[in-house]
């Protein structure tokens, strides 16, 4: 099913992606492949914005803003996937 909603969000070729728990109930396969679609995605310029509780999936993100009872917690960016996604556009 969420393969399906993120079909149909991509028909009109937005600028940004808004995904709320895309990985909520998928198995890890299904996960990973979800995952890498964004990374495709994104390497192509698009901008996700995803809403996740789910650490493991944060890790993908190039930046991670947390909040709590609508309140900043933090604001991380994460320097290893900028330079991943960087030498992946040199190679």
């Amino acid at each position: 099913q969420q393969r399906v909603a993120i079909a149909r969000s991509l028909i009109n070729d937005p600028y940004f992606i808004l995904a709320d728990e895309p990985t909520g109930n998928l198995d890890s396969h299904t996960t990973a492949e979800i995952l890498a679609l964004f990374e495709e995605l994104n390497n192509k310029g698009k901008t996700i914005i995803m809403v996740t509780h789910e650490d493991d999936v944060a890790g993908h993100a190039k930046r991670v803003v947390r909040l709590r009872d609508g309140l900043l917690q933090s604001d991380i960016v994460n320097k290893e996937r900028i330079l991943l996604n960087r030498a992946a556009m040199l190679a």
